[in-house]
């Protein structure tokens, strides 16, 4: 056996070259992500009636595209997705958005690495988000998580004004997460898929804790190990290959997003 004498190091980056060589990415556009997205969660039960808001910057704008308010994540389509400014007036005034994507306008002027923003109140993380916790990374699986979700501890209303953009904002600091007290999740990404996966594992994430806490005391991971999992799964190729696996999983029942 030829890998028996390497290093772990060297196996992960014999991985890391192996996926950019033998896997290739989807050939989707940034409005057939976005409406795919719009389903992933749907159907991973991370809708909440019509809350919510999925947007996406356009590269070269100073727009993004996010979907008409009155419309569901399971009734979006990469046509009915509108574009807005930053004064969340329609381009081509076809409907309007949510009037809380306010507060993402705010978090892409305070953060020009991110391109995607997804916000959702499913079950597990409101739940959470009512007992003023933080979110706790203590299992494999959610280590794209470790040390990269902010938490805001008190719940400013209603996010529609520009008070509660800056506070998102300033509280996501440098990372790609935020858990929201008595409200939701944020979470955003340099892709649609990097957002999109971790909008699906914060969820899990908050169930696993509740479960935990209900069983006994949550015991921490050692932090170099966890630092090394959250970097192992967060990078943009890993990001692509699970966004396709939800893609094809959709895709089965939602061909008509794209």
């Amino acid at each position: 056996m030829k890998t028996a004498s390497e290093s772990k190091l060297q196996l992960m980056q014999r991985a890391h070259l192996n996926m950019e060589k033998l896997i290739p990415d989807l050939e989707l556009t940034d409005r057939e992500k976005l409406a795919l997205t719009c389903r992933i969660l749907f159907d991973k039960g991370l809708d909440s009636g019509l809350a919510g808001q999925i947007t996406c910057r356009v590269l070269g704008a100073n727009t993004y595209i996010t979907q008409r308010l009155g419309l569901g994540f399971d009734e979006i389509t990469a046509d009915n997705l509108i574009e807005v400014d930053h004064d969340l007036n329609p381009i081509k005034e076809e409907g309007m958005p949510n009037p809380a994507n306010r507060f993402h306008t705010w978090i892409y002027k305070q953060h020009p690495e991110i391109n995607c923003i997804i916000h959702t109140h499913p079950t597990h993380i409101a739940a959470l988000s009512m007992l003023e916790t933080p979110l706790v990374i203590s299992q494999m699986d959610t280590t794209a998580l470790y040390n990269d979700c902010s938490f805001v501890s008190e719940w400013p209303g209603v996010p529609v004004g520009n008070e509660e953009g800056e506070l998102i904002s300033n509280a996501l600091g440098g990372n790609r997460a935020v858990l929201l007290a008595h409200h939701g999740q944020l979470v955003t990404g340099k892709t649609i898929e990097e957002a999109c996966n971790l909008a699906v594992l914060i969820e899990r994430a908050a169930k696993l804790q509740l479960l935990a806490m209900a069983a006994g005391t949550i015991k921490p991971l050692p932090d170099a190990l966890a630092q090394e999992a959250h970097d192992w799964v967060s990078t943009d190729k890993r990001n692509k290959i699970n966004f396709a696996y939800y893609a094809r999983q959709a895709l089965k029942h939602h061909s008509d997003c794209i």
